[in-house]
């Protein structure tokens, strides 16, 4: 990879943002760092207005599209593919519970930006106020993107996916460039309010425990994918090696489709199975997405003491399934469609929001990696169900993550 193409890369610029925010923190005079928390205020009061818009038109075109000429395959695909998801979702709450109380015993995070005296604070505000819910997006969503789905409406689903188009125009030349800088004001605020050592030592280990945790989700996929399809798991594990380390270096399910489908094909999958499950797994099984937002999330949920029901995780990890299907296209496209979940399920603030956002994206490729691997144990379930089917779908073009 040339020199260009990673300065130019969302993952640099977020690091290199992180690493500027720490330095600046220790030398910036408070005038210039209110007017960063200042900007960090009114691009989180825009997300908020933003994010109900962004799950409306990204998931109603999605639930639409999965209607038709869907099939029984198709049912079955996204089906699997969205409780590995969910599974994937669970883990990760059981093991918060299991682990957090002993790895970040004794941890406590404090706001980015504190409201106390002393603390930075804007310079002013403004006030944007969201059009609707992000619950009633949801639901209007897949009520409207049932219904074209069962009327085959051609209009209303042409003007869906422009709607969708223009969206994803917004988040790539607008929101995805304004992150980094959004990322340094949260750094910045951070060092320059004192919190930076105990937030930065906390989440160091629950990001290592996410990178381990998607190398376990891949060997329980593919020893459930073993037993059901007859393989050995860990040879079927070792021929999808290409295509994890294609992820690992493109960070986009979609770049990695023609790896994954030879990786596929060598494990013994039919031509016609793998041409149909490996692009649309592409687009709605994110089990290692799943587990990275989920880890995070609940570790900022236990180092600010919020309480939280074992039923309200669980909604929150269904939701979040679901919209990991509408994911945008773009490098740290999941974490953008889960901030509205984020905020409205559990509560975050822009500046947790800011923190899961940085580090969802520091190990993005390990997500990304995790996701396309799993791919090739979903393939072999649907070879082996569909041994004596000769009706497999049409493949679909995935949108990645």
């Amino acid at each position: 990879m040339s020199l260009a193409k990673i300065s130019s890369s969302l993952l640099f610029k977020i690091i290199v943002a992180i690493i500027l925010g720490i330095i600046c923190s220790l030398f910036f005079p408070t005038w210039l760092g209110r007017v960063f928390v200042t900007f960090n205020g009114l691009f989180s009061n825009f997300l908020n207005f933003f994010v109900p818009v962004l799950i409306f038109a990204l998931i109603t075109p999605a639930i639409a599209g999965i209607g038709k000429g869907a099939g029984k395959w198709l049912g079955i695909t996204a089906g699997i593919a969205y409780l590995s998801t969910i599974i994937s979702g669970v883990v990760a709450y059981g093991l918060s519970q299991a682990v957090y109380p002993t790895l970040l015993a004794g941890e406590h995070m404090t706001n980015a930006v504190d409201v106390e005296a002393g603390a930075l604070k804007p310079y002013f505000e403004v006030d944007m106020p969201a059009p609707m819910e992000v619950m009633a997006a949801l639901l209007l969503a897949f009520t409207l993107g049932i219904a074209m789905a069962s009327i085959r409406s051609r209009t209303l689903s042409a003007g869906a996916e422009e709607l969708r188009s223009a969206i994803m125009l917004v988040i790539e030349k607008f929101v995805i460039p304004l992150l980094p800088i959004f990322i340094f004001g949260m750094f910045l605020s951070m060092g320059m309010n004192g919190h930076m050592k105990e937030i930065l030592s906390s989440f160091a280990k629950v990001l290592a425990l996410a990178v381990v945790m998607t190398w376990v989700v891949l060997i329980g996929q593919f020893i459930i994918a073993g037993a059901i399809s007859k393989r050995n798991p860990f040879t079927a594990l070792k021929n999808m090696l290409p295509a994890y380390f294609t992820a690992l270096g493109t960070a986009s399910s979609a770049a990695t489709i023609p790896v994954t489908l030879e990786a596929a094909r060598k494990n013994g999958v039919r031509e016609s199975v793998a041409g149909f499950v490996i692009p649309l797994c592409a687009t709605v099984h994110l089990s290692g997405s799943m587990m990275k937002i989920g880890l995070f999330a609940f570790s900022i949920v236990f180092m600010t003491n919020v309480p939280m029901s074992t039923g309200a995780a669980l909604g929150f990890v269904f939701l979040l399934g679901i919209m990991m299907v509408a994911a945008p296209g773009l490098p740290g496209g999941a974490i953008m469609a889960a901030v509205g979940l984020l905020q409205s399920q559990l509560g975050f603030n822009e500046d947790q929001v800011a923190l899961m956002i940085a580090a969802y994206i520091a190990i993005d490729s390990f997500g990304t990696a995790c996701n396309v691997t799993g791919d090739g144990a979903i393939a072999l379930i649907v070879n082996r169900l569909a041994s004596r089917s000769a009706d497999i779908p049409a493949a679909r073009v995935a949108h990645g993550e």
